[in-house]
Order: structure tokens, then C-alpha cells, then sequence
């Protein structure tokens, strides 16, 4: 679970377990730009994701896969939202582990969640 709270004008506090983030906005939106806007927090998930589970299948494969690079971009918002995702692989790989790399990010649990039909469910509490 993730909790957050608004600090300073449009800043947002985010406490992950023992990990703290500060998320903001540009200063041409009110914000003053001292962390990551929300969108570019739900890109690093992605990205993070990907990273992770393809580093701990190429462990478990024994794989000298050195690094993964991960660009990801919104690129359309709305109903028919668009992702783009780059991957690079530091290593040395051959062509079929670098396949089987791909198909492998393409599970991460962040992927799978944002390409799942998605419901929040908003209540308020008493504080």
C-alpha cells in the first residue's frame, strides 16, 4: 500500500513501505518541479518492472545479461491510451535469449496490470 499526503502547493508525499518519494508538477502547471510529475511515476513503474523480472529470469537462467535500458513514454492518453516501451540488453546474448528477454518483459506484473481492464474503486474516509 501507498500513502500520500500534499506537502508545499502541488507537491504530493508518497510513503511506500520505508520509502519516500516527493512527486510534483512543472512550475508552468503551479508546481515548482521538485520530483517526478504522476505520469512520469507510473512510466518508472513500468520501467522498473521491466527491469526486475527480466534481471531475476536471466539469474535464474544463468545468462550474462549485463543490463537492461528502459525508455518508456506516454504517448496518447484517453480511451485508447498508448505506452511506448524501449529495451536494450547489455550482454552477452544471442539473438533467441533476446527474443525469449522480450517475451519475458512483456509479463512483467506492472505490463500485465496496465493492459488488464483496470476499476478504482474512490471512497472517503474520516481522518
Amino acid at each position: 500500500m501507498v500513502e500520500a499526503e500534499r506537502k508545499e502547493i502541488l507537491q504530493a508525499h508518497i510513503q511506500a513501505g520505508t520509502h519516500a518519494i516527493l512527486a510534483d508538477v512543472l512550475p508552468s502547471l503551479g508546481g515548482e518541479n521538485t520530483g517526478p510529475n504522476p505520469h512520469e511515476l507510473l512510466e518508472s513503474a513500468l520501467a522498473a518492472c521491466t527491469i526486475i523480472t527480466v534481471q531475476m529470469y536471466a539469474n535464474r537462467k544463468a545468462w550474462p545479461l549485463r543490463s537492461t535500458n528502459v525508455k518508456v513514454k506516454i504517448e496518447v492518453e484517453g480511451p485508447q491510451s498508448q505506452i511506448l516501451r524501449e529495451i536494450s540488453f547489455e550482454g552477452d546474448l544471442d539473438g533467441e535469449q533476446k527474443t525469449k528477454l522480450l517475451e519475458i518483459a512483456n509479463k512483467c506484473p506492472i505490463h500485465k496490470l496496465l493492459q488488464s481492464q483496470i476499476t478504482v474503486t474512490t471512497k472517503t474516509v474520516s481522518s
